[in-house]
């Protein structure tokens, strides 16, 4: 506030670079000229006839960003205008609007159009546009946000000046319902276009058509009217869009519409045109984690058919580009194919995956493991087995030891052992015969993983001769040597028939023969204690499994207090909780179980 009067004084001392006053003497000129722009090369004027290709690209503008050209001063611009249209004819119209429409010009391609139309050409007639000055004109209204209504009185308006509007002008009056959204305005449309097209043959509806009005439709989540509009479309034989695929797609996956997703790109494959459809790999990718998560097989299949595509494009392009599945995506594929018993996914799905492989790696183990499962799911044994020979042959043989690892019949061959159990003894004697048979063939193939899950087959059945008799054919038949998954089957087998202490025996030769046990083991070995109601005999397996470096678990924990509260044994409970103390395992209580249990007594004393 003090500094205001100096700065005031010194105000003109103060000089800015490049500062230049304006005279104040009459004499002078004080007309501003306009800056010259600097001078470019224009581009050609778009076709009339063909907007697909900048309908897309030119946004709507509002009339405050409307653009005055610099040879018009605001004052003289109608005089100006009115004086230009009056020297124009109807070629050097359409020059004059191309020049002005590549430089978004819109509001003076619009307002020399109307004077135009409203003035007389050198011999005194009013001026007669031809179709092209009318979608130049319709195509600037629309730009300049004119809504759907008023497009379609120009497009009325034509009739008067006996010319008969094309598709272009038609497409026009789509673009602007599609931004305004109105999708009943733009079926009623359609329908007009197949009654010009019946009275006059010069407006059939093309493919940009038909691509607006199934977006305006898709936009208003009017699926079936979409559906109806797409199946018209390649009916026609039009190539249904990329851009309206993609928007296809997302709107039925909003609305839980994967089934109607799968026939439209049943019908795109059905048609020549659209039968090389390719979305983005960003599309497929999504499609098929969608159609994963909903266990959708065919539209899982579909996906990955995308994906095939786009990697055989890439190896046969120049440089060529290596596209590659992700194998993850892969399993949860083979996954789908398993629970939903899908052949043709499970066959495309690892033909996929070999093709991005390319030979350079072998699959990875889970990608065997979820193959095995899809086939014994469907129930084909044959080439669940022959997965299982391929795997061995890639991951090392099943014979070594393995600890908890891949060959497990417990875990990651258990579908394949219930596969095997399934018909009951009928199915684990072909599968049997079928591996003595491989025995002796040329090459021989024995497989001691598949087996343990024969021996656990007749176990989940209640067999113990046959899987006892499986078990001493290993070696006595094929020649090989038992390891801990096939003690371990036999355990199981044992436990299930309360055959306690033959279960103990077949543990001490295990051990006696210097096999390892495993977490497995250990647990079998105590529900063979606990079936027979001896909490104290499995605390003392635990006690064995510590010293041979391993941890009980939770679940080991809860079963022996479980059995240790129903024989009121306090003493080998008070041991589990300090077992668990030991290993900082919360136990956590079990109302429910203990609700179940004491259940028969309290309807007994009622």
């Amino acid at each position: 506030m003090v500094l205001a009067p100096f700065l005031a004084k010194s105000r003109p001392f103060i000089r800015l670079p490049n500062f230049k006053s304006i005279s104040t003497f009459a004499h002078l000129c004080q007309q501003s000229q306009p800056a010259e722009p600097p001078p470019s090369q224009n581009p050609l004027p778009p076709n009339p006839k063909s907007l697909s290709s900048t309908l897309s690209d030119s946004p709507v503008i509002t009339a405050a960003q409307v653009h005055i050209s610099y040879g018009f001063l605001p004052g003289k611009f109608d005089e100006q205008m009115k004086s230009l249209a009056k020297m124009l004819d109807s070629k050097s119209l359409i020059d004059q609007l191309a020049d002005w429409m590549t430089e978004h010009r819109w509001a003076e391609v619009k307002q020399l159009f109307e004077f135009w139309i409203r003035s007389l050409d050198n011999s005194g007639k009013p001026n007669k546009p031809d179709v092209n000055l009318y979608n130049h004109y319709l195509r600037a209204s629309m730009l300049l946000g004119t809504p759907p209504g008023e497009l379609l009185n120009i497009v009325a308006q034509m009739d008067d000046c006996g010319v008969l509007p094309n598709t272009a002008s038609f497409n026009l009056v789509l673009k602007a319902m599609q931004l305004a959204g109105e999708s009943r305005a733009a079926e009623r449309l359609i329908g007009r276009l197949d009654f010009f097209r019946k009275e006059h043959g010069n407006c059939l509806p093309d493919d940009e058509s038909y691509d607006l009005i199934v977006n305006v439709l898709l936009s208003t989540n009017q699926i079936e009217s979409a559906i109806k509009n797409i199946d018209m479309m390649l009916k026609s034989g039009y190539m249904l869009s990329v851009t309206t695929f993609i928007g296809c797609v997302q709107t039925c996956v909003n609305n839980g519409r994967l089934d109607t997703l799968v026939s439209v790109i049943e019908r795109c494959k059905k048609s020549d045109q659209n039968k090389y459809l390719r979305p983005p790999w960003r599309t497929c990718n999504f499609i098929a984690d969608i159609a994963m998560q909903s266990d959708n097989s065919d539209l899982t299949y579909y996906a990955l058919e995308f994906m095939a595509k786009w990697i055989a494009q890439g190896e046969t392009a120049s440089p060529s580009v290596l596209l590659s599945v992700d194998e993850g995506l892969v399993v949860s594929a083979l996954g789908t194919a398993g629970r939903t018993y899908n052949s043709r996914l499970l066959g495309g799905s690892w033909a996929v995956l070999k093709r991005s492989l390319r030979q350079k790696k072998v699959p990875r183990p889970e990608s065997y493991i979820a193959k095995i499962y899809a086939y014994a799911n469907s129930g084909n044994l044959q080439m669940a087995f022959s997965t299982l020979q391929d795997f061995e042959v890639d991951h090392g043989n099943s014979n070594k030891d393995d600890g908890e690892g891949l060959f497990s019949p417990f875990y990651s061959l258990n579908p394949l052992v219930v596969a095997c159990s399934k018909k009951g003894f009928t199915t684990l004697d072909t599968v049997y015969h079928q591996l003595e048979n491989l025995s002796r063939a040329d090459p021989p193939y024995k497989s001691i993983a598949a087996l343990n899950c024969i021996i656990l087959g007749c176990a989940n059945i209640w067999d113990l001769d046959r899987a006892y008799q499986t078990f001493n054919d290993i070696n006595a038949t094929f020649g090989l040597t038992p390891n801990i998954h096939s003690y371990n089957a036999l355990i199981c087998a044992f436990g299930k028939l309360s055959k306690r202490d033959e279960a103990v025996k077949v543990f001490e030769h295990c051990i006696g023969l210097g096999v390892k046990p495993n977490m497995t083991t250990y647990s079998l070995l105590i529900d063979a204690h606990l079936t027979t109601r001896d909490p104290k005999a499995a605390l003392a397996v635990i006690d064995h499994m510590m010293g041979a470096g391993c941890e009980p678990s939770k679940e080991m924990l809860k079963k022996v207090r479980r059995r240790c509260v129903r024989e009121m044994d306090y003493e080998s409970d008070e041991k589990v909780e300090s077992l668990a103390r030991q290993f900082k395992i919360r136990m956590g209580t079990e109302v429910r179980r203990d609700l179940l249990f004491n259940l028969h007594y309290i309807t007994d004393y009622s």
